[in-house]
């Protein structure tokens, strides 16, 4: 009797243990769902999906089974290999949106960079044009007022150069110092503006004869200067002062004997205005071609 009590109790606790094993199973499987769907209210997840739920147990050997089915381990990672391959993809999509987003960052940065280049150019091409354009301005202004001075003192002429030619009485033919004297005078007002050239014949004598006379000798010069050194006939003023008198040094007045012509080069400013402004000479101050 004894014997048979000894291997009972034994047998009713392996019996046991199954139903017990299975009720503690329940209890937590019933549990879990709670904590996971409690937890995936509190936390967000990568892919926007709930988190993954654990299995519940299956077969007598709950969660450790050494005698798991292929089928069984397939039903329990599938879950987790497609999250995994939603992650990868997550990850590869957020990794291609970085580089989009860094390469238009790095186009915005070039095309701004280049603008700003652009914009440097062309304020320094601004500065340029307005530095020349002062310059032009301050030329144009001393020019201004170059002319205005000219044309103030147009009128005004004064003496450059002044010669003298005697003859003797009752002559009217040049000497070869004459002429000598006409060819420096002439050679220097070649391809100038702004002169003229004054003629005084004096002459001895008396009345209109003086007049005449001093007059002839005045033509002497004014044909010479003409024929031979080509000077235009209207910068030459011709006048026969007959036996005016004279001053001479010691300012006294007094009557010469025989001829003379006095040549007075005189110049204004329009020849100072010509060479500031660079302008060619006009067609009536070039040198004529004798025909």
């Amino acid at each position: 009797m004894n014997n048979r009590l000894i291997f009972a109790l034994p047998l009713a606790a392996v019996l046991a243990f199954p139903a017990l094993a299975q009720t503690t199973s329940s209890t937590t499987d019933q549990s879990t769902p709670a904590a996971a769907q409690t937890q995936s209210s509190s936390t967000g997840t990568a892919t926007g999906k709930a988190p993954l739920q654990a299995q519940s147990r299956e077969g007598f050997w709950g969660r450790i089974n050494p005698f798991a089915r292929k089928n069984y381990v397939r039903r329990q990672t599938e879950p987790i290999r497609d999250r995994v391959n939603e992650l990868d993809e997550l990850t590869a999509g957020n990794s291609k949106m970085i580089k989009d987003t860094d390469a238009r960052a790095q186009a915005g940065i070039k095309l701004a960079s280049d603008k700003a280049d652009a914009a440097d150019q062309h304020a320094v091409d601004a500065a340029n044009k307005a530095t020349v354009a002062q310059q032009t301005a301050q030329q144009a202004n001393t020019r201004v007022q170059t002319v205005e001075t000219v044309v103030t003192n147009i009128d005004q002429y004064k003496a450059a150069n002044q010669t003298e030619i005697r003859f003797r009485p009752g002559q009217t033919i040049l000497s070869k110092n004459a002429k000598d004297a006409l060819d420096t005078m002439a050679t220097a007002v070649k391809g100038q503006r702004g002169y003229i050239i004054e003629v005084q014949g004096f002459s001895s004598g008396k009345g209109q004869i003086a007049i005449t006379n001093s007059q002839k000798m005045a033509e002497s010069v004014v044909r010479y200067l003409v024929l031979n050194h080509e000077i235009p006939v209207y910068r030459i003023y011709l006048v026969g002062m007959g036996n005016a008198p004279t001053a001479d040094e010691d300012a006294k007045t007094k009557r010469i004997s025989g001829g003379r012509v006095e040549i007075s080069l005189l110049k204004n400013d329009l020849e100072q205005l010509s060479a500031n402004s660079g302008a060619p000479v006009t067609s009536a101050d070039q040198p004529q071609q004798p025909k």
